[in-house]
């Protein structure tokens, strides 16, 4: 029996551990707090502390890093969990999987594919691209075994106020008012559907070929003025978008860190933002969830909180 072991109990580290102990697999999630998830071992652990982390993975067939850092903290988090991880990978020999997203790409010219260069500018796509370089590079001298899985914005049942396609965007449609949102409402933008993401990193672990590489999750492409008209024709709703200025969102950061860090990486909704999974998909033999499902299915979660 495999055994694998889950960093992170948030929205895409929870499923990833329940499914992989709903096939039949030992499971164990990590977390700062021991917090614990159905079917599975739970434990308190510190991914930044080497020691901890590598006790925590001896005996693991596989680890997935899906924790994730408050945006504010990316600076001084991710380098030493990056390098527990690694550590603790070289140490078990378990296969580390880790979750990705796009910010490495910066601002794209083109959809962004699975070869696409790591050309950000950004802090926090410099801090993610760093990461999968120090992953790659103990793949590439034989010391552990890894991959990365890159996903755009997600979306999805649970997903909260600080998605930019979570709860404050669906209840806002639902209650006929506006969304507010960073961005441009035209301009098209993938979103990942949460149980699509859970399902490319575990298709990832189990792949026979090679590693050391990026998959990409299957995604679905619009623009939030398309989403809305979507979600008013199927509820009988309202629902407009509006997007922050640039300015206001400048002013803001210079006030609030959180909203500087929003700012900074804002240029992923002013232009076409879009996920090629073409390679993932072939090789993986992954695809997105078809796109009325999970969109209705995650305006569905939210309704009862659209009647005030």
């Amino acid at each position: 029996m495999s055994h694998h072991l889950v960093v992170g109990a948030g929205l895409i580290g929870r499923p990833v551990a329940e499914r992989l102990a709903a096939r039949g697999d030992a499971v164990t999630i990590a977390t700062r707090s021991g917090s614990p998830a159905a079917g599975v071992t739970a434990r308190a652990l510190d991914a930044s502390d080497p020691d901890a982390f590598s006790h925590a993975a001896a005996g693991m067939s596989t680890i997935f890093l899906c924790t994730n850092p408050k945006y504010t903290t990316w600076a001084t988090d991710w380098p030493p969990i990056f390098d527990a991880a690694i550590a603790a990978a070289s140490a078990s020999g378990a296969n580390l999987v880790v979750m990705g997203n796009l910010y490495p790409y910066g601002s794209p010219t083109a959809p962004m594919t699975e070869h696409s260069l790591p050309l950000t500018t950004e802090k926090k796509g410099l801090i993610r691209q760093a990461g999968w370089a120090k992953v790659r590079a103990a793949h590439e001298r034989g010391d552990i075994r890894a991959v990365e899985v890159r996903a755009s914005d997600y979306f999805g049942p649970g997903s909260g106020g600080t998605a930019h396609l979570g709860e404050a965007f669906f209840t806002a449609i639902l209650r006929s008012k506006t969304a507010h949102i960073v961005g441009i409402p035209s301009v098209n933008h993938s979103w990942s559907y949460l149980p699509d993401i859970a399902t490319t990193l575990i298709a990832a672990a189990d792949y026979a070929g090679d590693w050391g590489r990026i998959w990409h999750v299957p995604s679905g492409s619009y623009n939030r003025d398309e989403i809305a008209r979507q979600l008013n024709v199927q509820y009988g709703t309202g629902g407009k978008v509006s997007g922050y200025p640039q300015w206001m969102l400048k002013s803001l950061g210079a006030l609030n860190p959180m909203m500087k860090e929003v700012s900074a990486s804002s240029y992923q909704f002013v232009v076409p933002y879009i996920i090629d999974s073409t390679e993932t998909e072939r090789e993986l033999g992954v695809s997105a969830t078809d796109w009325d499902e999970a969109l209705f299915t995650t305006a569905s979660s939210y309704r009862r909180n659209s009647s005030a």
